[in-house]
């Protein structure tokens, strides 16, 4: 399952991802072209290298979803996006509408 050239398509989706907003996995897979391809961005997450800003993807409900990547994984994006000025509700989930970024093709 490893697509080393749309691994780098969404490594470079990810990394322009500003502060304080967040893709879902289909939003990253959406612009890229591929409309059934969240879970390929997934995959693609799982295994991306340390110096991306891996916590603003998310579920595509606002929750967080970082797999097994890292232990306590949620924690630590959580605590990353709240250092951005994203706000989270009781359930631990973010307002979509209000810190989606529709990605590098929309600005």
């Amino acid at each position: 399952m490893y697509d080393e050239p749309f691994f780098a398509q969404v490594y470079a989706v990810v990394a322009a991802i500003p502060p304080g907003r967040v893709m879902t996995y289909g939003d990253i897979a959406l612009c890229l072209g591929r409309p059934n391809g969240g879970r390929t961005v997934g995959w693609a997450m799982r295994h991306c290298p340390d110096s991306l800003p891996w916590h603003r993807v998310v579920h595509s409900r606002g929750a967080l979803s970082v797999g097994a990547r890292l232990p306590d994984g949620k924690l630590m994006q959580q605590a990353l996006l709240e250092e951005e000025g994203i706000e989270f509700d009781r359930d631990g989930r973010l307002d979509l509408a209000r810190y989606s970024w529709e990605g590098p093709r929309h600005e």
